[in-house]
């Protein structure tokens, strides 16, 4: 069972209050340092896929290495609906940071006008077909109208779209989408659901170790 927090663009919690637990955390660019320095496997929200060059607003693989960072978020949703991510730019950062050494959680999910329009396997179909199969790849399954909402997919839903997925790519598929102390544990009880990609309930260290611990015992 892997479980990563995703911080957004809020400050998170006192690092050494996560001390020792077994989890992710990506934080925003101005605490990497001092989430790596408290011992936490931590990744970041984004990386480029160039090295280096005029990219303003980026930050490369290689400047994570650096930071001791040991992975990156890629393609979250609210990244391909407030910022122009595309399939084709998620692949670029998912390979570069592979190829650099990074780790990767690939976000991929519908949104409720296409699960409505029943194209929620079109949807995936297409996001995962620029992906490939690697050993610190993971994917996360992030139904759009479940993100910030407090609509959660089914534990039936969430299994259906994992199991579509692991059908086409090989890989741990974790579930992001409002996951919360309340429902982990129905989650992480379905077969195909690895883990999960924590929002707002990684902000609150309480909530955020209650879902780590349904993720152990379902482990």
């Amino acid at each position: 069972m892997i479980i990563a927090g995703n911080w957004k663009m809020f400050r998170g919690p006192d690092p050494a209050a996560l001390a020792g637990l077994d989890a992710i955390v990506c934080p925003p660019y101005t605490r990497l340092r001092e989430c790596v320095d408290a011992g936490l496997v931590t990744y970041a929200q984004n990386v480029h896929w160039e090295r280096e060059g005029a990219y303003t607003g980026e930050i490369s693989a290689s400047l994570l290495l650096e930071l001791g960072v040991t992975g990156s978020l890629v393609g979250h949703s609210e990244r391909r609906q407030y910022f122009g991510e595309t399939d084709e730019t998620v692949a670029l950062r998912t390979r570069a940071a592979l190829d650099a050494g990074l780790q990767v959680i690939a976000c991929v999910g519908e949104t409720m006008q296409e699960r409505e329009a029943r194209e929620t396997e079109d949807v995936l179909r297409r996001q995962l077909s620029v992906l490939e199969a690697h050993q610190h790849l993971v994917i996360a399954y992030e139904p759009v109208w479940a993100i910030g909402t407090g609509l959660t997919a089914t534990p039936e839903m969430a299994q259906e779209a994992h199991a579509f997925i692991k059908s086409l790519l090989d890989a741990p598929v974790l579930y992001g989408g409002s996951v919360k102390p309340d429902n982990a544990a129905a989650l992480f009880a379905q077969p195909d659901v690895a883990g999960g990609l924590v929002g707002g309930a990684s902000l609150d260290v309480d909530s955020f170790r209650a879902i780590c611990e349904a993720a152990r015992i379902h482990s």
